[in-house]
């Protein structure tokens, strides 16, 4: 009986002053005061967090390392010819500091009275008079010229050679008009005949710097190397007696 007594009693839902279910409430000390509520338990630390950008940013070095790698190998490689570059389909060029030469190609027996050539200070057109409207080129110069001394002709009648006189005849182009293929200025070498207009001793020091450049791009010693190379070997000869064989060149 005392059995289903409790049974009866775990049945039972007490209702307080106000009206609402206390059955459920915590229990009150013996002074009347809330009974503390059970301590939690406490909250773990996240956990790190995993290093997932660690190999993207490997990833970007060794990107930048190939990039400045093919960098390397794209300033080891020859100049240009001429000092220009080619159009696919449309024309070829070279430059000296003072004027460029533009080749287009031409149909065989092109007289000048079939071609529309324009050449503006800051444009240039050229196109068959029997294809008018279309041009082989039609586009701004990527530097400014001087018109008055700037002429076309034909030759052989297949070629047209433009010759523009550069405006600043102090600079390299890297291209004749704009949205063409660019070539890489620092590789750009003046020709031996233009170092004819410079002084003895500026004449000089452009060589020098000509002839170091060529032997950096072969693997071979600058003047400076080679001098002190032969000032070792006279000492060489000169001192048979002594070990050369860990001797460096600084």
């Amino acid at each position: 009986r005392e059995a289903g007594k409790e049974e009866e009693e775990d049945g039972v839902i007490e209702i307080g002053e106000d009206g609402f279910d206390v059955s459920s409430a915590p229990a009150e000390k013996a002074d009347g005061s809330p009974a503390a509520a059970a301590p939690q338990a406490p909250e773990e630390p996240p956990a790190p967090k995993a290093k997932a950008d660690a190999a993207p940013k490997e990833d970007s070095a060794e990107k930048g390392k190939e990039e400045d790698d093919e960098d390397d190998a794209d300033d080891d490689g020859p100049p240009p010819p001429g000092n220009g570059g080619t159009v696919d389909g449309k024309y070829v060029w070279t430059q000296t500091l003072s004027e460029l030469s533009v080749v287009v190609p031409l149909p065989d027996n092109t007289r000048g009275r079939d071609l529309s050539v324009t050449i503006g200070k800051k444009r240039l057109k050229v196109g068959l008079k029997a294809k008018s409207p279309e041009f082989i080129v039609d586009a701004p110069l990527t530097r400014a010229i001087i018109c008055d001394d700037s002429f076309w002709t034909i030759e052989d009648g297949n070629r047209l050679v433009i010759s523009l006189q550069k405006l600043n005849q102090m600079e390299w182009w890297s291209a004749v008009c704009e949205g063409d293929p660019e070539i890489d200025v620092k590789k750009v070498q003046p020709e031996n005949s233009q170092l004819s207009d410079l002084d003895g001793e500026t004449r000089q020091t452009v060589e020098k710097m000509m002839f170091d450049q060529r032997q950096k791009a072969l693997g071979l010693p600058t003047s400076e190397e080679q001098k002190k190379w032969d000032i070792l070997e006279k000492f060489k000869k000169q001192h048979p007696e002594m070990d050369f064989s860990n001797a460096k060149i600084t």
